[in-house]
């Protein structure tokens, strides 16, 4: 028996047309209409990649700094020792430390959405790798998390960078900013993220590289895009 939709989600669903691939002015414009929380709803871009990431190659993976920030208040681990501590502290991470901080990973304190390590404190990191990599919290030197400038990573991760991935399906999601951000703000944001989508595209990928594509809010249905006008943001 199918469940019967909310009033809300029929609401909704009536000002999407679902059979129509929406530009980018007009997606943006139709999620914005959308808003029905009683909270700031983040904005949200799925895609569909024609990679296959079985073969290394095709493993989508990195970040990006969006231009208008994500909206969100983001928490910063750091493991860095010394001077690289001090650094840190003074760019404004919330959380530094080495051993102390293996520790309190290891009682299950995991308060913190972003961690960045110097490549020093990788080999100690090992410890707690089996709790913070299901979490998709483990630093990694492609999303510019393992690094010696870690000043820069710390304004980075607050300023609004986004990692993305894609999994194995070749589906990848992320953040591009909240309801209350005005059209253009969004829009640059969109264009910045699709734009080093495209640049990450394997020359080994055949065919079409974004398959699907759409933009959806917290709580709404999703908004087609057109894949054809995403393709040519070079």
């Amino acid at each position: 028996m199918s469940k019967k939709l909310s009033k809300r989600k029929q609401a909704l669903l009536e000002k999407i047309d679902k059979d129509k691939a929406y530009s980018i002015d007009e997606a943006i414009k139709t999620v914005k209409e959308l808003k029905s929380a009683k909270f700031d709803e983040t904005v949200e871009i799925a895609m569909n990649l024609n990679v296959d990431p079985r073969h290394a190659d095709q493993m989508i993976r990195g970040s990006v700094v969006l231009p208008h920030g994500t909206g969100k208040k983001v928490r910063v681990a750091v493991f860095a020792k010394g001077a690289k501590a001090d650094e840190a502290k003074e760019a404004g991470a919330d959380i530094v430390g080495s051993d102390d901080l293996i520790e309190q990973i290891q009682q299950g304190n995991l308060d913190f959405d972003i961690v960045i390590a110097t490549p020093d404190m990788m080999g100690t990191l090992g410890k707690v790798a089996r709790i913070l990599g299901p979490k998709g919290l483990m630093p990694n030197p492609k999303t510019g998390t393992v690094t010696m400038d870690v000043a820069q990573a710390v304004k980075n991760a607050k300023g609004g960078q986004v990692n993305f991935r894609v999994d194995k399906k070749g589906n990848m999601h992320a953040g591009i900013g909240k309801v209350s951000f005005d059209a253009e703000k969004l829009k640059e944001n969109l264009l910045t993220f699709v734009e080093k989508i495209n640049k990450a595209k394997p020359a080994s990928a055949k065919g079409r590289y974004i398959k699907n594509a759409a933009l959806s809010l917290t709580m709404s249905p999703s908004v087609k895009l057109d894949t054809n006008e995403l393709m040519e943001i070079k």
